[in-house]
């Protein structure tokens, strides 16, 4: 997470109106007066939505078991879901570092030091949890993200959609070339001395380079939602530019894909990615093109990490997250029914591992030939809604978001 022409040259992606004052990421959970708080509403609206999206890949039926409206649902959800998650993980490094302006100086030192610290601890759940669910945890990746994020924190918007760019369009081709050349028994020797494998199976080769969501690959979505952190979406300038770009993006890829791989490669591809994308241990071969012909790099299917994959879903990033901007901006009364939905969005670490217990808990099957209906994944997040709904009456923050920001306390101390 279509493209004509790289962001670079889109005046969505320029910063030319003046700095707004800049909000402490620590305001983050919004009243829901509008997007003058802290962090926009219509960003946690987007962020409820992409936990929900994962919701659907790990518990409701896989794609070749739905069919009409429902095929849809779980198509756009496959990969798209989680890179919506990926691109405004990026987005919120920006509400750490800085907004419209990025943090210098001290607060400059101490911002880094509080994201560094934010990846570390994602590092370790991801791989707890990795030890127990497989190589569908994000979290864990999450922390290499954040860590290779950090020089370049305080860039601009501009510069930022050109790293994104030119990563989409690098990266695919040379992960493509790797690992033929890695090849088995360089990645066994590799895995043999890493800790990190040893105990969860995800070691720094699955984070880098041969794992679910590769930081290679995947490095374009979080950069691209650094971008848009540096953007004022409350304008209605730069919502109409982006929505533009969004668009021509998703078009561009998707369509040029479908002429060059033909429209059963795609569905193959889809069909693939919805396979593997239950909670249970998976074969950590997405993303990583294994024994693929060159001809693979055409496609532009759910975690397929091609050229074309990570720019169409950028452009849906884009879309939803300017989408769920604009309507929590001018539909108040949409923004008043919509609160519960967005305080899932504002703990949405919380609601992201909490799905996976409860899955563990209550014996639900993964999103696999095994799991037929949609009962389930609607008790999910019915479930996820009402918790933080609840909770967001009493507190501030969800239960983990509240010790992640608690855990990052001693970056106060950095000079």
């Amino acid at each position: 997470m279509t493209q004509t022409q790289p962001p670079q040259e889109t005046p969505a992606l320029q910063e030319n109106s003046p700095p707004q004052p800049r909000t402490p990421p620590e305001s983050a959970v919004p009243a829901l007066p509008g997007p003058s708080m802290g962090r926009l509403v219509g960003v946690d609206l987007a962020r409820a939505l992409a936990v929900f999206g994962m919701y659907v890949v790990h518990i409701g039926p896989p794609l070749s078991a739905t069919d009409g409206v429902a095929s849809w649902i779980r198509y756009l959800s496959d990969g798209h879901s989680s890179v919506l998650f990926a691109t405004l993980a990026g987005f919120s490094l920006m509400l750490i570092a800085g907004r419209r302006e990025p943090k210098t100086g001290l607060a400059g030192r101490q911002a880094k030091a509080r994201i560094a610290i934010r990846a570390v601890i994602l590092l370790a759940l991801g791989t707890s949890m990795a030890m127990v669910y497989g190589g569908v945890i994000i979290l864990n990746f999450y922390g290499v993200f954040f860590l290779l994020a950090l020089p370049l924190v305080r860039l601009r918007a501009r510069t930022l959609a050109i790293i994104a760019a030119a990563l989409a369009l690098v990266t695919p081709q040379l992960a493509f070339i790797l690992n033929p050349l890695l090849g088995e028994s360089v990645q066994q020797g590799i895995n043999a001395y890493d800790p990190l494998h040893r105990l969860s199976g995800v070691g720094v080769l699955d984070l880098l380079l041969t794992g679910f969501y590769p930081a290679l690959t995947w490095m374009s979505f979080v950069i691209a939602g650094m971008a848009l952190g540096r953007l004022d979406l409350s304008s209605g300038a730069v919502q109409r530019r982006l929505a533009a770009l969004g668009a021509a993006l998703t078009v561009t890829a998707y369509g040029m894909s479908l002429l060059l791989a033909g429209k059963d490669a795609l569905r193959s591809m889809a069909e693939d990615g919805s396979s593997s994308s239950g909670s249970g241990s998976m074969p950590l071969d997405s993303g990583s093109f294994p024994d693929m012909p060159a001809s693979s790099l055409l496609t532009a299917g759910p975690h397929s990490g091609t050229t074309f994959d990570i720019i169409g879903s950028v452009g849906v990033a884009i879309l939803v997250i300017v989408g769920a901007t604009v309507a929590m901006d001018r539909l108040p009364r949409l923004r008043h029914l919509a609160k519960p939905v967005i305080a899932v969005g504002t703990m949405s670490l919380t609601a992201y591992v909490g799905h996976f217990v409860a899955q563990s808990v209550l014996s639900v099957p993964g999103g696999t030939g095994t799991q037929q209906s949609w009962m389930p994944l609607l008790m999910f997040i019915g479930g996820a809604i009402a918790f933080a709904s609840i909770w967001s009456r009493f507190f501030r923050r969800g239960p983990l978001e509240y010790l992640l920001n608690a855990a990052t306390k001693p970056a106060k101390y950095i000079r």
